[in-house]
């Protein structure tokens, strides 16, 4: 993992292109990414997905093949580690890598299954739990999962909660807890990592474009989605 980051780090500073590396994984990666300019300005910015900052190696024995990742979890010193750079912002964006594999799929044996999981329901709770433990503040992950993803990439009139802006609205309930069961997940692929997690926080309606989308675990069929625009 190290020697593909740091080849894609190199390669950006001889040849003064832009880059995003994401899904870090590794301690050692954090090394490559500094603070020491706003968002907009830097050249080489980075990424960190859910589960790497959930799980760690510990969890293959009763996970197994669930929590597969390309790259791997890693060990719990990798994943402190992933998270003293988010937290002073040498790690930009928290990302999801969203992979719905069938459930016939990953329970084939851990070199024969693939990588990836289901994250998109389950990634704004699991954030909110850290929040719970004050292990990172609301703000840092608006930041890092709202606006610096529309400022890194350009995307016009998202990312922001700002007149003129689309109205891409989540409301959280922090303080209603509830388990992650197969009978509450939305992803067609019918599991998830997170099953038997008990969250804190509960996303009770989502906005897209400023149309009800989803309310208490059912999805508006009617699709009010747009294609992102960019200002570039």
């Amino acid at each position: 993992c190290y020697l593909s980051s740091s080849g894609a780090v190199e390669l950006a500073k001889e040849t003064g292109g832009r880059v995003h590396v994401f899904h870090l994984s590794t301690g050692k990666e954090t090394s490559l990414f500094n603070n020491k300019k706003a968002i907009k300005d830097k050249q080489i910015t980075s990424e960190v997905c859910i589960h790497h900052l959930w799980f760690s190696d510990e969890d293959y024995a009763s996970k197994g093949s669930l929590i597969k990742w390309n790259p791997a979890v890693k060990t719990a010193q990798d994943r402190e580690e992933i998270w003293e750079a988010l937290l002073d912002d040498r790690i930009d964006v928290i990302a999801t890598d969203h992979a719905p594999h069938t459930i016939d799929e990953k329970s084939n044996s851990y070199l024969n299954c693939p990588s990836g999981g289901p994250l998109v329901q389950h990634a704004l709770p699991a954030m909110m739990q850290f929040v719970a433990k004050e292990k990172i503040s609301i703000e840092k992950v608006v930041e890092k999962m709202c606006h610096n993803p529309a400022l890194l990439f350009d995307i016009a009139d998202r990312g922001f909660i700002r007149e003129g802006y689309k109205a891409d609205l989540v409301l959280v309930d922090p303080n209603n807890p509830w388990t992650v069961t197969k009978d509450n997940i939305i992803a067609k692929c019918g599991w998830s990592p997170f099953e038997g997690v008990t969250f804190n926080s509960r996303v009770t309606h989502t906005f897209v474009n400023g149309h009800l989308a989803y309310q208490n675990f059912k999805v508006n069929q009617v699709s009010n989605a747009q294609a992102l625009t960019f200002d570039r």
